[in-house]
């Protein structure tokens, strides 16, 4: 457990603890507003409830929201073929550095779906990926792309599939 947090704190930037002080900061002023405003109850009552839900929301969607804008790249699939005499899917691809930040490295997760004509049904059936597999690719430098190929194995179904890509970079 320990670890755990150690690894976490040690990949947060200095972006992070500015977001997490803003939002502590924030929590405080509403607060002390609904201290001052303590008279009037459902007013005072309204803004706790809202400062309570900013401390717990607003680290989490903030550091979701700051990472997408501040580490943005495109992934695209460029090739997909399963291989006939060996139980795994060859994924082709290209990820490019759409940032004004150098990335240090990316994790590229390539998932297999079951396919199937109803829409909903294939909604669900993302729920419960048939393989997944993933690769990190090193230093991708800003607006530079760089081609990668992974191999999602053992990769056993017979019938109408489909992969997708995302990434994750620091």
């Amino acid at each position: 457990m320990r670890e755990k947090i150690n690894t976490i704190l040690d990949n947060l930037i200095v972006q992070d603890f500015i977001l997490f002080a803003s939002v502590f900061i924030l929590f405080i002023t509403l607060m002390v507003l609904a201290l001052i405003l303590r008279r009037k109850k459902n007013i005072s009552r309204l803004i706790a409830l809202v400062a309570f839900l900013v401390l717990l929301a607003g680290p989490t969607l903030g550091y979701i929201q700051m990472h997408k804008y501040l580490f943005k790249n495109n992934i695209d699939l460029t090739r997909e073929q399963k291989l006939e005499f060996t139980k795994a899917i060859v994924v082709e691809g290209r990820i490019t550095n759409s940032s004004d930040i150098d990335f240090k490295s990316c994790k590229i997760i390539a998932t297999a779906y079951r396919e199937t004509p109803n829409k909903y049904k294939n909604y669900i059936l993302r729920l419960k990926p048939l393989q997944i597999s993933s690769i990190v690719i090193e230093d991708i430098y800003k607006n530079q792309s760089k081609e990668f190929k992974m191999f999602i194995e053992p990769f056993t179904y017979t019938k109408e599939y489909e992969v997708e890509l995302k990434s994750s970079c620091k």
